[in-house]
C-alpha cells in the first residue's frame, strides 16, 4: 500500500493554476530571515578569533559543525515529509535556530559555541526543504521563477546579515547577538501563517481525484549519473563560495590592511551580488533550459575567480562583484533541473541539494582554514580560482525536454 500523501504524488503544476503571490513572497522573506541568522555565524568569527583565540582550524570547525548538522539532516527530512507532510515543521526548526542564537550570544566556551552553531543548523535542516516545497507548490507551474524569488530571499539575507554583524555585534560585543532572536520570533510567525496555507492547500488536494503519477523520461542509470554530475556542481560553487564567506574578511584585513568594519561592508557587496544574480538564473532558465544557465553561472565565472588573487583592492571589489553576480545562478537552475529528473521527490532532492550544498560549505571551511593554517589566507584564493573548472562537467549532463509552458 502507498502511504504517500495523495498531495506529494501530484504533478506539481496541479498544486496551483496561478502564482500565489502572498506565499510565495511569504516564504521568500522567511528564507531571508533564516538565512540572515545563519550569516551571524561566520559574520562573527573575527570577533569569536579574538575573543576565544582560536585558530582558522577551529573557525573551520565551527562552520563544519553548522553545516553538517544542516546537512545531514535535510534529505532526512525531506524524505520523510514527501510521504508524510508536517506544514508546522518549519516553525519548530526556527525554534531551533532561535535557541540556537540564545546560546551563542552567551557561550563561555567553544564547545557552548559549537552548540549553539548545530542548533542553527539544526533548524535550517528543517526549513530549506520543506519551504522549497511550500515554493514549488506556490509556483503556478513557474517552477524556476518561484525558486528564484525563494533563493534570492536566502541570499538577500545572507549579505544583510554581516552588514549588521558589523555595526551591532562588532561594536556591542557577543552578548548583542541575543537581539536578532527577535528576527526568529518574526519568522515563526510569518511561517505559522505560511503552515496554515500549506495545511489548507493539502486539505482540498485530498477532495480531488488523484491524477496519474508523473514518470522519469530517463532511465534510472541516467538520472544518477545526472545527479552526481549535478552534485559535483554544487561542490564547485559551494566549496569556492565557502572561502569567500568564511575567509574574505580575513583575507582582506590581511592583504590590504583594512579594518574588520571595511572588510564586512566588502563581503556585504559580494553577498549582495549574489542576491541580485540569484534573481536572474530561474526565469532564464525558464526559457532557454537549465543546462545552459548551469554552464554559463559555473564555467563562466573561471576567469574571474582565476584573476582575484592578482587584484588590487578595486579590483578585488570589481570581480568579487562579477563572480557574485554569475556564481548565484547556478544553484535554482540545478535544483529545478533536478527536481524535474525525479519527479514526485521535491522533499527529498531539495534536501539533498539545500544539504549538500551546507555540507560542502562547510567541509570547504574547515579544509580551507587548515590550508590558511599550514600556509596563509592568500594561498586559499589561488587554491580555490581553478574549482569553476569543474564546470565543464555540464556538457555530460543529458538534454532538457523541450521548452513549452509547464503549467
Amino acid at each position: 500500500m502507498d502511504t504517500r500523501s495523495p498531495a506529494l504524488t501530484a504533478a506539481p503544476q496541479n498544486v496551483a493554476e496561478r502564482v500565489a503571490v502572498p506565499v510565495l513572497a511569504a516564504v521568500s522573506v522567511s528564507h531571508l530571515l533564516n538565512d540572515l541568522i545563519q550569516s551571524l555565524l561566520p559574520a562573527i568569527y573575527p570577533i569569536l578569533k579574538e575573543s576565544f583565540r582560536l585558530d582558522f582550524g577551529q573557525i573551520g570547525l565551527l562552520t563544519l559543525t553548522f553545516q553538517i548538522t544542516a546537512s545531514l539532516l535535510q534529505p532526512v527530512v525531506g524524505y520523510y515529509t514527501d510521504r508524510r507532510p508536517r506544514p508546522f515543521s518549519l516553525v519548530v526548526g526556527m525554534g531551533f535556530s532561535l535557541v540556537g542564537l540564545l546560546i551563542l550570544s552567551q557561550a563561555h566556551t567553544f564547545p557552548m559555541l559549537l552548540l549553539g552553531a548545530a542548533l542553527v543548523g539544526l533548524g535550517s535542516s528543517v526549513f530549506h526543504p520543506e519551504s522549497s516545497r511550500v515554493a514549488r507548490m506556490a509556483s503556478g507551474g513557474q517552477h524556476g521563477m518561484a525558486q528564484s524569488v525563494f533563493q534570492v530571499g536566502g541570499n538577500a539575507g545572507t549579505a544583510i546579515g554581516p552588514l549588521l554583524a558589523a555595526f551591532i555585534v562588532v561594536p556591542m560585543g557577543q552578548p548583542s547577538i541575543a537581539w536578532f532572536s527577535i528576527v526568529a520570533l518574526l519568522a515563526m510567525i510569518i511561517l505559522f501563517n505560511v503552515g496554515r496555507w500549506y495545511q489548507a492547500k493539502l486539505v482540498a488536494l485530498k477532495d480531488k481525484s488523484r491524477p496519474e503519477a508523473v514518470k522519469p523520461v530517463h532511465s534510472r542509470k541516467r538520472i544518477a549519473w545526472a545527479i552526481t554530475i549535478l552534485m559535483l556542481l554544487v561542490f564547485s560553487k559551494n566549496f569556492y563560495t565557502a572561502s569567500i564567506t568564511s575567509y574574505f574578511t580575513f583575507y582582506l584585513m590581511a592583504k590590504f590592511q583594512l579594518t574588520v568594519q571595511d572588510a564586512q561592508v566588502y563581503l556585504f557587496v559580494f553577498l549582495g551580488a549574489i542576491a541580485a544574480g540569484t534573481v536572474l538564473g530561474g526565469p532564464i532558465g525558464d526559457r532557454i533550459g537549465r543546462k545552459y544557465v548551469i554552464w554559463i553561472s559555473i564555467l563562466g565565472v573561471l576567469p574571474f575567480t582565476l584573476a582575484l588573487p592578482y587584484a588590487n583592492l578595486f579590483w578585488t571589489g570589481v570581480l568579487s562583484i562579477v563572480i557574485g553576480l554569475i556564481l548565484s545562478s547556478a544553484f535554482s537552475a540545478i535544483l529545478v533541473y533536478a527536481t524535474e529528473l525525479v519527479p514526485g521527490r521535491v522533499g527529498v532532492i531539495s534536501g539533498l541539494f539545500f544539504g549538500l550544498s551546507f555540507g560542502m560549505g562547510g567541509l570547504g571551511a574547515a579544509l580551507l582554514g587548515e590550508l590558511a593554517d599550514k600556509t596563509s589566507i592568500e594561498t586559499v584564493y589561488h587554491v580555490c580560482s581553478f574549482l569553476p573548472a569543474i564546470g565543464l562537467l555540464t556538457y555530460f549532463l543529458p538534454h532538457e525536454k523541450p521548452k513549452g509552458r509547464e503549467g
